[in-house]
């Protein structure tokens, strides 16, 4: 053999070696491609994907304020039981993760299952036929959460639809202390015994809640969104007194016009409306039950995915509620430092006039006077970038000191579901695009 055709022997023995080794890598990943592997606890087998998508912006779509720890949950949590959260989304996307929190407990959270889901049908604990995915912690399908603290799964790909139930799933085996909670979810979610969160029927959900319980957000990475509205408020953006199981809060009524009117700016809503909840004071507790809108802006709007643009629904409990804020430029003073705050990260904020509450138990002509004092402020336009006059949309012409009663819930404070959505309707769209800073 002479020296060249032994080169070209040993050419052709590496090519087909080269061509083997392709072979069994493309046979290996074709096997496996991060996109449907299958896990084997219980009798379904949810799919595991943690890959996340490649192209979108991760944004919110729906989130709820932890608001206190659970009566009644103080020594043993819900040790033993699944909890299946029903949220409800304003955007879709490709690819979603969940925040779960601790911030009330006082013993570490275990959380050792967890899954979401498209719900089967509105307000169903079954999931929807193939949607059921096992969440993940940094890999790992259980995690431990201190008190005081939150965890963010890992992305798992599934195709998340707008304006529908999502299943959010967990099980904790251990007690935990007080359960973080969000009281008024004005949705109903279920309880079962045992592990169940991989159950994709509903049998097992005989339990029945009116709240959220350890869920904090579901964000999905999207390309239909560009960013997130974070939306700060307390009872009248909570929705207290809208339809039960209906989203019809003024955020669901203005997620819907953010997706469906042309020009509008493409952005998921987040509400972080807390009952009763003031700028300037804490509610009891350590950590403090009810938190001021000053003291968790940072962690429940700054901190939530993709914020974009900022509205702020504060004012009318300082007012409202004892001890009463009687100084209206101390209520202003604190809304031009939440603005600051938001201006901070480049975001522009919309801020609401308070609305008339005359004939609800608590009016006083003199505190009357304290909230068109506020709005006054409001509307010189030195308060916030823009702002949306509720008052003006919701008051009756006749006596501009209550609702007018088309829009009157009932208790002369809270809108029904038609004042909900004047407010949406009256909501300037353009607004949530500007670039312009308030002279504060």
């Amino acid at each position: 053999m002479t020296k060249r055709h032994g080169y070209a022997l040993l050419a052709a023995l590496t090519a087909v070696v080269l061509m083997i080794s392709a072979a069994i890598y493309l046979g290996v990943s074709g096997a496996y491609d991060g996109s449907s592997s299958t896990v084997s606890a219980g009798p379904r087998h949810p799919q595991n994907s943690a890959a996340p998508a490649s192209t979108g912006t991760w944004s919110g779509s729906w989130s709820a304020s932890p608001a206190g720890g659970e009566p009644g949950t103080e020594t043993f949590g819900l040790a033993g039981r699944s909890v299946r959260n029903i949220v409800h989304t304003s955007i879709g996307g490709t690819s979603a993760r969940v925040t779960f929190s601790n911030l009330y407990g006082q013993q570490p959270l275990s959380i050792t299952h967890a899954s979401v889901a498209v719900a089967a049908a509105p307000d169903s604990p079954t999931a929807s036929p193939g949607t059921l995915r096992r969440l993940t912690f940094g890999g790992n399908t259980s995690v431990v959460i201190p008190p005081g603290a939150q965890t963010v799964t890992d992305a798992v790909r599934m195709s998340v639809p707008h304006d529908a139930d999502m299943l959010v799933t967990s099980y904790s085996p251990t007690p935990s202390g007080p359960v973080t909670y969000h009281p008024q979810a004005r949705q109903t979610s279920y309880v079962a015994q045992g592990d169940r969160t991989e159950d994709a029927g509903g049998l097992a959900y005989t339990e029945q809640t009116p709240y959220w319980r350890y869920v904090t957000a579901l964000d999905v990475l999207s390309n239909e969104s560009y960013g997130t509205v974070v939306v700060i408020g307390d009872s009248l953006t909570d929705g207290v007194t809208s339809t039960l199981d209906a989203n019809h809060r003024w955020t669901d009524v203005l997620a819907g016009r953010l997706r469906d009117e042309t020009g509008a700016a493409r952005y998921g809503v987040v509400n972080q409306g807390i009952s009763g909840n003031r700028i300037l004071s804490d509610g009891l507790g350590r950590p403090a039950n009810n938190p001021s809108g000053l003291s968790r802006f940072d962690r429940d709007v700054l901190g939530r995915s993709g914020v974009k643009a900022v509205v702020i629904a504060l004012g009318i409990n300082d007012i409202l509620r004892n001890p009463h804020q009687t100084d209206p430029d101390k209520i202003v003073e604190g809304l031009r430092e939440l603005t600051r705050q938001a201006h901070t990260r480049g975001l522009h904020v919309v801020g609401a006039t308070l609305m008339p509450f005359q004939g609800h138990r608590g009016y006083e002509p003199r505190l009357d006077g304290v909230r068109q004092a506020v709005n006054a402020q409001i509307r010189s336009g030195k308060v916030f970038d823009e702002f949306v006059d509720f008052d003006k949309a919701l008051r009756d012409p006749y006596n501009p000191r209550r609702l007018l009663p088309s829009y009157d819930s009932g208790d002369h404070l809270h809108p029904n579901d038609a004042g909900f959505h004047r407010m949406a309707d009256t909501f300037n769209l353009a607004a949530l695009r500007g670039s312009t800073p308030a002279e504060l």
